[in-house]
Formats: structure tokens, C-alpha cells, sequence
């Protein structure tokens, strides 16, 4: 025991403070270091990215970027994770079952019990806790839905914000989905954005690409040897649809076979990847009620040019994450970090269908029914995810 921790005048410190300076022995505790060399990760999280959604498992739409991480690394064909958004982030931030980590179902309501608190538990480590404390720099772009509605505003409270569970910086917004052309509210760390108009052009997963190069060059600048953790969690491919109308012009004509033709062709392609083996059928067309698929030669033109376009809308988000995958691979070549990183790409649960039969523009509608919020999250979208390494 030291003459400090004796008399009581500075517990815990294992140095010696005399009357002056000179008489004194100083100590300073430890700052927690990565080990050399210890690579930079980053993890990149799609919302409602259906399997055969990228080129490497299957899909039509050109990927580059992705294909190149696949070709790069490893491509994951038996993966599993929840049917709905807040449950995968919560496992995939802790490790742990969802209804452990406190986040049962979809982060809105809070029925009242440990499982379905709606908010990431107290008791709870998340990954970037456990890499800042042994020493790395912790960023999160985009779609955080870890934390209860009532607890978003600026009032908070804030004990389930990304700042408050493990991340340095945080640049994106709070909730389960936003307008990409004009969000409604971004948040940056711990502070709502003051945002009167967007520009001309703005499409919010570019801007949060151009927040995640910015933190990582910023970061490398200040500490080069400091490894970091970069969480990008994109607000696409869920609802709304929202694409760059050049990206939509890009797939035009793309769809107009129909949906029957395209599983086919995708699943064709699968087994040629090898992502399905000779041995697997593909399922039939759902017939279940209210979750049933018309074929799509017994739609009007009408109904054949609207869906359509859907898809196109939806293949010009999925092309802009990956261009925009890409955008963020070059910038980690350029500042010589890419090598040393580890990359994951993967996606919160399958291809969703909360717009129903014919889509809408009223999303919350199909999401409650009578007086049980959670009664209308029977009908999300369930498959595994894409996800290469």
C-alpha cells in the first residue's frame, strides 16, 4: 500500500504526490493500444437486400465492387440472421441473441418486458465497445434502429444513441427509414442536423460514403497507426425507393419480362456460381394468402409497366451501394489501408414486402394493425442475406 492509498488522499494512485513537484513520483494509467499491426474492419450492412440481389449470387444487376470483394475474399453460402431490421443490428453489434441484447423485434415500441425493451441492454457489450477499449478509432454511418421511438428526440434519452455504445463518431439517422433524396432528420454524433434544404442532386448514400472517407482520413491523419472500426449501415435498398434518375434510366427496359422469368434466370445462374448446389429446387411462386404473387402473364400492361419500374428503382439503389462500395474501397487503396483491412458485406434480412400487393405510399399503414403494434410485422420480408467477405 502507498502513502497516497493510506491517508487516503488519492485512492487507487500508485505514483507519490509530495509538497512539491520535485518530491513527488509521477503515473500515468495505461491508454489502451491495438497490437501492431492489428487490421482496420469494416462492415458494410445493406437493409432488405434480397440473396440473389448482387452479381455474385446471382442477380443481373452489375455489382463490380461487390463481385470484387467476393473474388477478393469469401463468399458465404449458409447465413443466417433475423427476418426484421433492429434484431440482425443488435445480434450483429453483440453477438448475442436478440431478445439478450434487448431488441426482440423492430426498435419502436416498448411493450414492457427485458426481451423487448426495444434498446440495446445495459449488460450488453457491442463490438465497437470492445474495439475501443482495446484501442481502436469506432465510426458508424447511416441507419442506427437500436433505439426506442419515445427516445429520438433531442431530449433524449440518449443511452442507446451510437455514442453511447461504443462509436467516436456517428453520422446518419436514429429510426428504421428516411426520405434518401431529403432525410428528415440526420443526426451527427449527438446532435440533430440544422438542414433547411438539400441540394440539388443530394442522395443519402452518397453522403454518408463521403462521411465515412472523411472519418477514416481524418482519423489516419491524427494517429496513422491506429486501427479503425467502420460500420456503414445504409438506409438502402429499404422502402421508400429512392434512386438518382440516371441510375433509374440506367435499367430501363431491364424488367419488362416479368418476375417469373427473372427467379428463373437468377436461379439458373446460382447453381452455375455454385451458390445453390444441383441438388436444390427452386420453391414455387407463394400462394399464401395476402403474401401470394400473381404470375406475371396474367397481370394488365398496366400492372406490368408499374412493376417494372419498381424493380428498376430497386436495381438503381442496389447499383449505387455498389458504386458507392467501390468509392469507399479506393479510398482506403489511396491512403494505403486497404490491404490491411478486413471488409464485410452483407445485408439485415431478405427482400421485403411491406408495401403489400401493389406498394404504397402510406408505409406505416401496413405496419400496425388494431391496437398491437407488432401484429403487422408478421408480413416482413424474410431470406438470408447476401454476404461476402
Amino acid at each position: 500500500m502507498t502513502t497516497n492509498e493510506a491517508n487516503g488522499t488519492y485512492p487507487g494512485f500508485p505514483g507519490k504526490v509530495g509538497t512539491v513537484f520535485a518530491t513527488s513520483e509521477s503515473w500515468w494509467p495505461d491508454r489502451p493500444s491495438a497490437p501492431e499491426g492489428a487490421p482496420n474492419v469494416v462492415v458494410i450492412l445493406c437493409d432488405d437486400l434480397g440473396y440473389a440481389d448482387t452479381a455474385p449470387y446471382g442477380s443481373e444487376i452489375a455489382t463490380p465492387n461487390i463481385d470484387r470483394l467476393a473474388r477478393g475474399g469469401l463468399q458465404y453460402t449458409d447465413f443466417h440472421s433475423t427476418p426484421m431490421c433492429s434484431p440482425t443490428r443488435a445480434a450483429l453489434l453483440t453477438g448475442m441473441n436478440p431478445h439478450a441484447a434487448g431488441v426482440g423485434t423492430v426498435a419502436h415500441s416498448d411493450p414492457g418486458f427485458p426481451g423487448y425493451a426495444m434498446e440495446l441492454a445495459e449488460d450488453v457489450i457491442t463490438l465497437p465497445e470492445t474495439l475501443r477499449a482495446n484501442g481502436y478509432a469506432t465510426y458508424m454511418v447511416g441507419k442506427w434502429h437500436l433505439a426506442k421511438d419515445s427516445d429520438q428526440s433531442d431530449a433524449g434519452p440518449r443511452h442507446s444513441w451510437p455514442c453511447q455504445r461504443g462509436f467516436d463518431q456517428f453520422y446518419g439517422f436514429l429510426d428504421g427509414f428516411t426520405n434518401l433524396h431529403q432525410p428528415h432528420r440526420l443526426v451527427r454524433d449527438n446532435t440533430p442536423v440544422e438542414t433547411d434544404t438539400y441540394p440539388d442532386g443530394y442522395y443519402f448514400t452518397d453522403d454518408i460514403t463521403d462521411e465515412a472517407i472523411a472519418m477514416v482520413r481524418a482519423g489516419k491523419a491524427s494517429a496513422p497507426k491506429q486501427p479503425f472500426f467502420l460500420y456503414i449501415a445504409h438506409g438502402a435498398i429499404h422502402a421508400p425507393l429512392h434512386a438518382k434518375a440516371a441510375d433509374i434510366a440506367a435499367q430501363t427496359g431491364n424488367y419488362n419480362e416479368g418476375w417469373d422469368e427473372l427467379r428463373l434466370r437468377r436461379f439458373a445462374r446460382q447453381r452455375e456460381l455454385n451458390v445453390v448446389g444441383e441438388d436444390i429446387e427452386l420453391a414455387p411462386r407463394n400462394t399464401e394468402l395476402n403474401n401470394d404473387v400473381d404470375p406475371w402473364d396474367e397481370l394488365t400492361d398496366t400492372q406490368k409497366a408499374l412493376y417494372s419500374r419498381y424493380m428498376e428503382v430497386f436495381a438503381a439503389m442496389v447499383t449505387n451501394v455498389d458504386e458507392n462500395t467501390g468509392r469507399l474501397l479506393d479510398a482506403l487503396d489511396d491512403m494505403g489501408e486497404l490491404d490491411n483491412t478486413i471488409v464485410i458485406f452483407t445485408s439485415d434480412n431478405g427482400a421485403s414486402r411491406e408495401g403489400e400487393m401493389v406498394g404504397t405510399s402510406a408505409y406505416m399503414v401496413h405496419l400496425t394493425a388494431g391496437d398491437d403494434i407488432m401484429s403487422g410485422w408478421t408480413g416482413w420480408g424474410r431470406g438470408p442475406p447476401c454476404d461476402t467477405g
